[in-house]
């Protein structure tokens, strides 16, 4: 699977790309609010070939790395969960060095796009941590809003930590 947008490439994970990830993946700072930071290359190499190979498919997570275009530089990943067949939801991840440059803007309004004018899905949802206001930003910048606020409802990292919901509607995004 890949998708351009106007600076990126979204495509499929390879093996050759494992130092990459774990390059930016292994910051705990940066991904503190993340449920998955590797600590060896082996659980990046389980991670690449966890990855579900067919787009698409309810009740499955689907990770897209996110190049530069013209560099082919390795800026991030996004994750799609294919909730159900109307329904996803979208986790990213970028590496320090990308953030405040609109890379995840870009990246996740693309894949907006293709979800419902491609796919014809029904709604995309996003949990993110409410310390995390960055990403909360970013979520309310591109159009989501917020249904929800759920607290210590994820256990992540040895901690139950509160969970805020982000979603958009097709036809929301659609008369935008």
């Amino acid at each position: 699977m890949t998708l351009e947008t106007e600076r990126l490439l979204l495509r499929d994970l390879h093996m050759d790309d494992k130092e990459a990830i774990f390059g930016y993946r292994s910051d705990a700072e940066t991904n503190k609010f993340q449920s998955w930071i590797p600590k060896t290359l082996e659980e990046v190499e389980a991670f690449i070939t966890r990855n579900f190979k067919e787009f698409n498919q309810p009740e499955t997570w689907y990770q897209l790395l996110i190049t530069d275009k013209e560099t082919k530089e390795i800026i991030g990943d996004v994750g799609v969960h294919f909730i159900d067949g109307d329904q996803v939801e979208f986790g990213i991840t970028l590496s320090k060095k990308y953030h405040h440059k609109g890379y995840a803007s870009e990246a996740l309004k693309g894949l907006t796009d293709l979800m419902f004018k491609d796919l014809k899905k029904h709604r995309i949802t996003t949990s993110i941590d409410p310390d995390n206001a960055s990403s909360l930003q970013l979520m309310e910048r591109i159009g989501f809003r917020k249904e929800g606020h759920f607290i210590k409802s994820l256990y992540i990292n040895g901690l139950w930590v509160d969970d805020v919901i982000y979603a958009i509607l097709a036809e929301e995004w659609m008369n935008k």
